[in-house]
């Protein structure tokens, strides 16, 4: 069977699921699936489940293995994703040639976009560290480090991939109190190192209060491996903006560097004659002046 094919629904209640699956002007927040691989290390199950919990609610947690390689068949994966509908998705492996190891990659038109695979080198699960741990659902701050994130290409499209899979939904406002969480990303000597903290706000003395990050878990030491990436002309499909989002340019205004706001006004060219002015009477006509001015029009009048 076709996943392609059109399906008509018969009952409003199927109309509606269709609808809420099909494409939006503003689109819901990017759910992701978590997928086991065939041989699983502990390791890298419990690495699911770690960042399954920084995830959630905007994830599926599959606990059951698939016999699959993303690498070589992509279509159980595409499979999953259209059933689940995630466009984000984790598959772990382990194997002797590539062990403890995490597929991150993303999904569109439920098509594989683009896979990086990371090795996992070092890994602290929540449960090892002993201390409190952020809400459910809260959004993170996400801090990248390392010049590999700007100058390469693997890791540019890393630090993209990453920012799709953590950023959660969009805000409209920060408040303070809401700042709980920190995604840490450093790009060095050919490893990228992610951890979590946990932000602490106490007293310093004065109105804004002193900030200390405390590690909370999980943290990983990877190493990238494989990667499948989109081409130039379909990544750039798959950014476009629907035109109902795009900011219409309003005509004859400009912004200075200190976001002040100019407006361009257009006039008519003014009559400086008919300017009405201060009435004074050294600037009245006198009678010899006023029967000029009539014998001038009354001329004109008798040429036309």
């Amino acid at each position: 069977m076709s996943l392609d094919r059109v399906v008509k629904p018969k009952t409003r209640r199927a109309k509606r699921f269709i609808e809420q699956r099909g494409p939006k002007i503003n689109e819901n927040v990017k759910n992701a699936m978590l997928v086991k691989g065939g041989n699983a290390s502990n390791l890298v199950t419990q690495a699911l489940k770690d960042i399954y919990a920084l995830k959630k609610p905007y994830c599926v947690l599959y606990k059951k293995k698939n016999m699959t390689r993303p690498f070589e068949d992509q279509t159980s994966l595409e499979f999953f994703s259209k059933k689940s509908d995630c466009s984000l998705f984790i598959f772990g492996s382990h194997n002797k040639k590539r062990p403890h190891n995490l597929i991150f990659g993303r999904m569109f038109d439920y098509h594989v976009l683009d896979m990086i695979e990371l090795g996992v080198e070092k890994f602290v699960s929540l449960k090892d560290i002993k201390n409190c741990k952020c809400p459910e659902a809260t959004k993170p701050m996400l801090i990248f480090a390392g010049d590999a994130f700007e100058i390469n290409e693997d890791y540019r499209r890393l630090k993209n991939l990453f920012i799709d899979f953590f950023r959660g939904p969009d805000i409209t406002g920060v408040r303070l109190a809401g700042l709980e969480h920190v995604l840490h990303f450093t790009a060095v000597d050919g490893k990228v190192f992610m951890r979590s903290y946990k932000v602490l706000l106490k007293k310093s003395g004065c109105r804004t209060p002193r900030i200390e990050l405390e590690e909370m878990g999980p943290s990983f030491d990877f190493v990238m491996r494989r990667t499948h990436l989109a081409s130039d002309d379909l990544y750039k499909l798959s950014m476009k903006r629907p035109k109902a989002l795009m900011a219409k340019k309003k005509k004859n205004i400009s912004h200075d560097t200190f976001g002040t706001q100019y407006g361009r006004i257009h006039m008519q060219k003014q009559d400086l004659g008919k300017l009405q002015t201060r009435k004074v009477k050294g600037l009245k006509k006198r009678r010899a002046e006023k029967t000029v001015d009539g014998e001038q029009k009354a001329k004109k009048i008798k040429q036309n």
